[in-house]
């Protein structure tokens, strides 16, 4: 079964074919990031424009690389939440024109289920259940995938999400957008304990996240050193934080998989590629006897594959939609 998917929901305009939710037959992707680093972060209005431009040729650059037409797809996949508004209806009235021009279903897909469907893709062997960490620039979930389609939300942010955090403290020392990739490699290049950082907690709720307070402080200590006329320790600082985030992830959802018995820890989302998150993952799951999965580099990004790969399971599950469907800038996973 070949699903086409499209994907539009921040900056990246992507398309791709996969057969069978799990083999990936074309995978093609517009960056807008050179255009977005002018600014320092995404702008809603410029990154809808591109889409718009984009679209066309991305999705026949994907059918080029499949060697496959219109004619030869089972259905016709598209994240319609959550995500940039103006963003994701690009897409999805771009795959409703293309549905409803060839009588093929309508799978809208939401773009965290795409995130943790990137792993099917690179591991032939996971099924559900599992617990999953699901880490981008705008979520920070736990996550019980129950089976393809069905996930129960254990823990979330209460307010700036892992990825998010990153790029507002790289923000804060200069670092070029995307902030969180070029954290990521001048924290190579530091002491990871020559500051002590906060570890925010929820009061009550111990698998939730909270990742203001640390940045708060992060953005305090940086503007103390300039103040007082100090060399800023970039580099100690990007790995002092990023120590820190890791941890906090780390530390609540092996927390969840003690509470759940889950066996199985998958990791998801763009922050999924932070080094550190990754070592210490590993580290820790061997010690407690856990499998653990997490997306090769190409896959912990926004792309079409993972979208068209959750699509599948999706369309299995009788979830397709009609000629109304909508796009949602906010809509849980569990939803």
């Amino acid at each position: 079964m070949n699903i086409l998917a499209i994907e539009s929901s921040c900056d990246e305009t992507a398309a791709a074919v996969v057969a069978n939710g799990r083999t990936v037959l074309s995978s093609v992707i517009a960056s807008q990031v050179e255009t977005h680093k002018i600014y320092g972060g995404v702008v809603p209005e410029i990154a809808s424009r591109m889409h718009a431009e984009a679209i066309c040729g991305v999705t026949q650059g994907a059918l080029d690389e499949a060697a496959l037409k219109l004619e030869d797809l089972d259905a016709i996949a598209v994240t319609n939440s959550p995500g940039l508004i103006g963003a994701l209806l690009v897409g999805v009235n771009f795959a409703k024109g293309l549905a409803l021009s060839k009588g093929l279903p309508l799978v809208p897909v939401h773009h965290l289920r795409g995130h943790i469907a990137a792993n099917y893709i690179a591991y032939p062997q996971l099924e559900p259940p599992f617990l999953c960490l699901v880490v981008s620039g705008g979520h920070s979930h736990i996550i019980q995938a129950e089976s393809y389609t069905k996930f129960k939300i254990l823990g979330q942010t209460r307010d700036d999400a892992a990825g998010e955090a990153f790029d507002k403290a790289a923000r804060s020392m200069g670092i070029p957008y995307p902030g969180g990739v070029h954290l990521d490699e001048l924290a190579e290049l530091g002491k990871d304990t020559a500051f002590t950082l906060p570890r925010p907690k929820v009061e009550g709720s111990p698998l939730d996240f909270s990742f203001s307070g640390l940045k708060t402080a992060v953005v305090n200590l940086i503007h103390n050193t300039k103040q007082k006329g100090g060399e800023l320790p970039v580099n100690d600082i990007c790995a002092s934080f990023r120590r820190a985030v890791a941890e906090i992830l780390t530390e609540k959802t092996l927390l969840a998989a003690e509470q759940t018995g889950a066996t199985t820890v998958v990791l998801a989302g763009g922050v999924s590629a932070n080094r550190r998150l990754r070592e210490l993952m590993e580290q820790r799951c061997a010690e407690r006897g856990l499998k653990l999965y997490f997306p090769p580099l190409n896959l912990c990004g926004d792309n079409a594959a993972m979208i068209a790969s959750q699509g599948y399971y999706e369309l299995l599950a009788g979830n397709t939609a009609q000629m109304n469907l909508n796009a949602y800038a906010s809509k849980a996973i569990d939803a």
